[in-house]
């Protein structure tokens, strides 16, 4: 039986790797964390490729899976209602799908603490080795280790995240928090905010347990603000004993004082409710935005799949579902070219790249009045109106 390699045990490691093994493939997948991922604080909006690839690998999409909301508001600093748009959509939480993801995948084949060092490649396999000194022998090797993919570093060194020019700061608020009105305004909508030069969402989705039950389930915030990088993000990435991290920072090492300076803005700068929402929210924690744009997704026996390959900032709101559509894709190469790895992945590469470039370019385009771009067009997408009808809507990319 062929033999898949998969660095990286997140969502798009878990996509690729249900759906190798149920295409018959020998499939392994190792994870440099030595515990599982579940509760990560983030929301997840879903569009077709994912419920095709979560329905091919024989996940129930029922009422457990997410939270259906009809609606699309944004308010103004006082808290009136400005535009209303209709959209159907279903949102889900991050750790919800990798439990529904994880529950299915063979425990025996997810391996714990393995940091990935480099792989070694010939005519007759690939090898992966990791720093705790073991090594792992396949037919080909998946990438899908994130922004910070270390097969990228050695498939392709010269691609590097670049930042954005502002953060995203995310969070949970149990939905029995906040106050009966800010609960009736808010929770079967998906609420808009927009500052000058930021962004404010709000939307339910499955709590802390994972549960979409009500009373049970959670408000999800993603605030975009403006970071100066040269000054302001080192001071935002230092932390509480006075380290600097690069690209992110554990949330319980978030300084107090910049805590603080956010329950400040929120009450300046949004509406009440969206405000109330925030000051309930458990460890909040902010990611820098970037891009990463791959010139090259598979080569020889390695692929690169998800945010290992291209990184679009996330108001298009395709980030799993472009890792699952990755998923879909290589594994239907695989099939059509009877497992011959050389031709699946490039015909990968071709099709692959082409869609993650233009997720990329979109939501470049739709983060541009974020990033300090003062064109009509950019000043366009920061309006209710346009806002609401273009973030985090499925379109057609290829």
């Amino acid at each position: 039986m062929p033999r898949a390699l998969i660095v990286g045990g997140s969502l798009g490691g878990l996509l690729a790797g249900n759906l190798l093994l149920r295409a018959g493939w020998d499939v392994e997948v190792f994870e440099q964390s030595g515990e599982a991922l579940s509760g990560r604080g983030a929301g997840i909006i879903s569009h077709p490729e994912l419920y095709e690839a979560l329905r091919a690998i024989g996940i129930p999409l029922d009422e457990g899976y997410g939270i259906d909301i009809p609606l699309r508001i944004t308010y103004d600093r006082a808290g009136a209602m400005i535009a209303t748009l209709s959209s159907q959509q279903v949102f889900t939480s991050w750790g919800r799908l990798y439990q529904l993801l994880s529950s299915v995948f063979p425990p025996e084949r997810y391996h714990f603490g393995h940091a990935f060092t480099r792989y070694s490649e010939s005519t007759a396999g690939i090898t992966a080795h990791f720093a705790n000194g073991e090594a792992a022998r396949g037919d080909f090797l998946i990438g899908a280790d994130g922004v910070r993919s270390g097969v990228r570093a050695q498939f392709a060194p010269a691609v590097r995240p670049c930042y954005a020019g502002y953060v995203g700061w995310r969070g949970l608020a149990d939905e029995n928090a906040v106050s009966r009105e800010a609960h009736r305004e808010l929770f079967d909508k998906f609420a808009f905010c927009l500052p000058p030069r930021e962004m404010m969402l709000c939307y339910p989705i499955a709590g802390f347990t994972n549960s979409t039950r009500p009373g049970e389930r959670c408000f999800n915030i993603v605030w975009y603000r403006p970071t100066e990088e040269t000054r302001e993000l080192p001071q935002l990435c230092t932390d509480i004993n006075g380290r600097h991290h690069e690209l992110s920072i554990p949330p319980p090492l978030i300084r107090p004082e910049v805590l603080a300076e956010l329950s400040a803005a929120a009450n300046a700068l949004l509406a009440p409710h969206l405000a109330e929402v925030v000051r309930h929210t458990r460890q909040a924690f902010f990611q820098p935005i970037f891009d990463v744009e791959s010139t090259c997704m598979a080569a020889g026996r390695v692929a690169l799949l998800g945010d290992a390959a291209f990184v679009a900032r996330p108001h298009c709101g395709m980030g799993v579902t472009k890792a699952a559509g990755d998923a879909m894709a290589l594994v239907s190469f695989l099939r059509e070219t009877e497992r011959d790895v050389t031709l699946a992945l490039a015909r990968y590469d071709q099709l692959r790249r082409r869609f993650g470039a233009a997720v990329v370019a979109h939501a470049r385009e739709l983060g541009s009045w974020l990033q300090g771009t003062d064109t009509p067009e950019a000043r366009r997408h920061h309006t209710p109106e346009a806002a609401m009808a273009e973030i985090a809507i499925a379109r057609d990319y290829v």
